[in-house]
């Protein structure tokens, strides 16, 4: 039985915001949900809520992770990592 190794390139992440108006981030993966008020990504660093007003996406490439963004930019917050859930006895016992 041959097992099959599964390689994860781990890309970086990085966030660029010019003048609150330009927002320019790497290492997105996927958008979860857009309006002109709230923009929810899927980085490589947990999912990022975008809040502010006029919010339009310019350019999304899901082959290089990089995503543009245009608009009023009021806020950016990052939710918990997913991998990191369980707390401490769920990394104690793996």
């Amino acid at each position: 039985m041959q097992v099959e190794e599964k390689n994860t390139v781990r890309k970086r992440h990085s966030v660029i915001l010019e003048d609150r108006k330009q927002l320019s981030l790497s290492g997105v993966s996927d958008v979860s949900g857009f309006d002109e008020e709230t923009v929810i990504l899927e980085t490589e660093l947990g999912q990022l809520t975008v809040k502010g007003t006029s919010l339009h996406i310019s350019k999304f490439s899901l082959e290089t992770g990089e995503l543009n963004l245009d608009g009023n930019i009021y806020s950016l917050v990052y939710a918990e990592n997913k991998q990191t859930e369980g707390g401490f006895f769920a990394r104690l016992f793996r």
